[in-house]
């Protein structure tokens, strides 16, 4: 038997689908998943099983111009992962088209992953004609050498069962790199604050800037099996406090009800959340947010 595992990054512009591409390759949310743009800040790795191949994703932050530190980490975080990874997958979505971000990222791929074998996925593919998506197929094979390209819906499904036969079928030949049944590297304690911090951004749409970081404190198993969470939720201004509390807590409690509700369904049991919010001005500049977040401080300079 011959088994294969490698490091698939999947990279693009923010809001381009790459989350939900892997919470469908998983078949597991790991990857939160909201209509605002740049949400996912870690590299956050998800394992799916095709066969006899074990492929570990690499969910890049996306990719667009930075402005501030953490921009700008997360964008060196980005290329990092298409340059340590065995193969590529480049996703853009087909009512955008080859877009000025697609542009300066096929610019970054011909700089930054040379030598690694890329593959083109065009995501949504039922917001246009098909005539459309011919033209544009062209357009970027004639732009970049792509090993392969793919139409597919990440949302619905299409196509995505295509790709991941062809990832698992161009990995090298070598051990599993994780237990099967482990479907992301990031502990625990990451995962969760996550999941809370997709529930505020949904919960306050334009209200909040970026400027919040949720970080979980302590996890303690008890003994019924349940497990009690305490998260703290970092913001860079009093007045975002009032915006996250909201009238007489509203706010806070509803996305504490959801996040908990979200994590029993992904943990199987039991969880006791507890949601604080603290104000920490200057956390953007504390290089130990950056390391709970799997970034490197020193790449936003």
């Amino acid at each position: 038997m011959t088994t294969r595992a490698g490091f698939v990054a999947l990279i693009g512009e923010p809001n381009a689908g790459k989350s939900t591409l892997l919470n469908r390759m998983v078949g597991a949310k790991v990857s939160i998943v909201t209509h605002k743009v740049q949400t996912t800040r870690a590299r956050i790795r998800g394992v799916a099983m095709e066969g006899e191949s074990q492929i570990v994703f690499v969910d890049t932050p996306g990719l667009f111009r930075p402005r501030r530190r953490l921009d700008r980490a997360m964008v060196a975080a980005a290329w990092t992962g298409a340059a340590d990874a065995d193969l590529v997958v480049l996703l853009i979505e087909a009512h955008r088209g080859m877009t000025h971000g697609v542009e300066a990222i096929l610019d970054g791929l011909n700089e930054r992953a040379q030598g690694r074998r890329v593959a083109l996925a065009i995501n949504k593919i039922d917001r246009v004609k098909a005539e459309v998506l011919l033209a544009l197929t062209k357009k970027m094979n004639e732009a970049y050498p792509f090993e392969e390209t793919f139409l597919i819906s990440a949302e619905k499904g299409h196509g995505v069962d295509a790709l991941r036969h062809w990832l698992a079928g161009n990995l090298p030949e070598g051990p599993w790199l994780y237990p099967e049944d482990q479907i992301a590297d990031l502990p625990m304690r990451m995962i969760a604050a996550e999941m809370t911090r997709e529930k505020l951004t949904l919960r306050l749409h334009q209200e909040l800037p970026y400027q919040l970081t949720v970080e979980t404190e302590n996890w303690e198993e008890r003994k019924d099996g349940s497990a009690r969470i305490d998260q703290v939720i970092y913001v860079a201004r009093d007045g975002h406090k009032g915006i996250l509390l909201g009238h007489k807590g509203e706010t806070i409690k509803a996305v504490s009800q959801a996040a908990r509700a979200e994590l029993e369904e992904f943990l199987g049991r039991k969880v006791h959340l507890f949601l604080q919010v603290k104000v920490r001005p200057n956390w953007l500049e504390e290089s130990e947010r950056y390391s709970e977040m799997g970034l490197d401080f020193k790449d936003g300079n």
